[in-house]
C-alpha cells in the first residue's frame, strides 16, 4: 500500500529548518506536497533531515524536495537514507543546471513576431520559387535544343494521367456551369422580355471564363496534388538524389514531362469543358424557354463576337498549364524527408495554384478590357 507522503518543520538556528519526512516521498505518494511545502519552508534553509519514518523514495519526490527548498540540502542530512540522498543529489543537480523555461512575451510582441514570420516566410518562399523558375527554364531550353533525348513515354504516359482521364468530371462539371448559368438567365431576362438573350449569356460566360477557370481548377485539384504527391514521396524516399547519382536530370524526368502533358492537355480539356458547357444551357434553354438547339446554335454562330470570346478563352488555357503545373511539381520538390512535410507541399500545392489561377485570371480579364476584346 503506498502512503500518503508528510512532513513537518522544525524551527533551526539562523532561520534554518529541520525538516522531518513520513510517508512515499514517490510518484504515487507525493501529490501536491511538495508546493505545499514550497509555501510552508518560504525561502528558509533545509540543514537537517529526519528520515525515520520515510518510506520510498524515487525521483518525483526528490525533484519536489529541491524545487520546494530552492537549495542544495546538504549531504550530511541524508546518512539515514544514503541510497535517497544520492537520488536527491542527482535530481537536485539536474534541477539545477537545467534551462529555465522562457518567459511568455506580451501577446502585442507575438503578434509582431507573428508577422515578421510571415513576411519572411514569403520572401523565402517566392526566392525558392524564382530560383525553381530558373532551372526549369534551363530544363526547357536543353529539352528543346536537345529533342533526341526527350522521354515521350513519360510524356505520354502523363498526358493520358493529367489530361484524357480527367475529360469525365471536366465534362459533368463543365455541363452543370452551364446550365446554372441558363437557369439564371432564363430566371431573370424573361423578367424584361429579353429571355433570347440567355443563349448569348451562357455563350459568354462558357466560353469566355467558366470553361477555362473551372477547367483548370479543377486540375488544380486533380494534378497539381498529384504531381506535388508523387515527386514528393520521390524525395522521401530518395529516389531523387538516386536519379543524380545516377547523372540523371530530375527536372527532365519528372517536371518537363509533367510540364508538357499538361500545356498539351488543358487547351483540349478546355474545348471539352466549353462543349460540354454549352451542351448544358442548350439543354436548358430548350426546356425552360422552347428554344431548340437548332436556334441556340444559330444566335451563337450568327454573333460576330463569339470567335474573339472563344479565343479569349483559350489564350488563357497554356498559361494555367505551366502555372498548375509548376506549382504542383515545386512543391514536390521542396519535401523533406517527414510525412507532415509531404502533407503541407501537396497542401499548399493546391492552395498555391487555386489562387494563382483567380489572380491570373482577373489579370487576363484587365488586360482584355483595355485592348477591348
Amino acid at each position: 500500500m503506498s502512503r500518503a507522503a508528510q512532513y513537518q518543520i522544525q524551527d533551526g538556528e539562523e532561520q534554518a529548518a529541520i525538516l522531518r519526512l513520513s510517508g512515499d516521498w514517490s510518484t504515487t505518494g507525493i501529490g501536491r506536497q511538495g508546493d505545499r511545502l514550497e509555501k510552508d519552508l518560504a525561502g528558509r534553509a533545509v540543514v537537517a533531515l529526519d528520515l525515520t519514518e520515510l518510506g520510498r523514495f524515487d525521483t518525483a519526490g526528490a525533484l519536489a524536495l529541491a524545487q520546494a527548498t530552492g537549495q542544495a540540502i546538504p549531504e550530511t542530512a541524508w546518512s539515514e537514507r544514503p541510497e535517497a540522498g544520492r537520488i536527491y543529489a542527482m535530481v537536485e543537480k539536474l534541477d539545477r543546471e537545467s534551462c529555465t523555461p522562457p518567459r511568455r512575451s506580451h501577446p502585442v510582441t507575438r503578434t509582431f513576431a507573428k508577422i515578421g514570420l510571415g513576411v519572411y516566410d514569403f520572401l523565402a518562399e517566392a526566392m525558392l520559387s524564382l530560383a525553381f523558375l530558373g532551372r526549369l527554364i534551363v530544363a526547357v531550353g536543353l529539352a528543346l535544343r536537345q529533342p533526341g533525348a526527350i522521354r515521350w513515354p513519360a510524356w505520354f504516359s502523363q498526358a493520358e494521367r493529367a489530361g484524357l482521364d480527367a475529360i469525365p468530371i471536366i465534362a459533368v462539371t463543365n455541363f452543370f456551369i452551364g446550365a446554372v448559368i441558363a437557369f439564371l438567365g432564363a430566371n431573370l431576362l424573361t423578367q424584361f422580355g429579353a429571355g433570347v438573350f440567355t443563349v448569348q449569356l451562357v455563350a459568354v460566360s462558357v466560353l469566355r471564363e467558366f470553361a477555362v477557370v473551372i477547367t483548370s481548377v479543377l486540375l488544380a485539384g486533380r494534378s497539381a496534388s498529384s504531381f506535388a504527391a508523387e515527386i514528393g514521396s520521390m524525395r522521401m524516399n530518395q529516389e531523387v538524389d538516386a536519379m543524380q547519382v545516377m547523372g540523371v536530370d530530375p527536372f527532365q524526368a519528372l517536371v518537363i514531362p509533367r510540364l508538357a502533358a499538361m500545356l498539351i492537355m488543358l487547351p483540349l480539356l478546355t474545348f471539352v469543358g466549353m462543349v460540354a458547357g454549352l451542351f448544358g444551357g442548350a439543354l436548358v434553354t430548350w426546356s425552360e424557354l422552347a428554344y431548340g438547339p437548332a436556334f441556340f446554335i444559330q444566335r451563337i454562330t450568327e454573333d460576330p463576337m463569339m470567335d474573339t470570346h472563344l479565343m479569349v478563352g483559350l489564350v488563357k488555357a497554356p498559361v494555367f498549364a505551366v502555372v498548375v503545373a509548376a506549382i504542383g511539381c515545386r512543391q514536390g520538390m521542396s519535401v523533406a524527408g517527414d510525412v507532415e512535410s509531404l502533407g503541407r507541399r501537396v497542401t499548399a500545392a493546391v492552395v498555391q495554384a487555386i489562387f494563382a489561377i483567380i489572380f491570373l485570371d482577373a489579370v487576363f480579364a484587365m488586360i482584355f478590357l483595355e485592348l477591348n476584346l
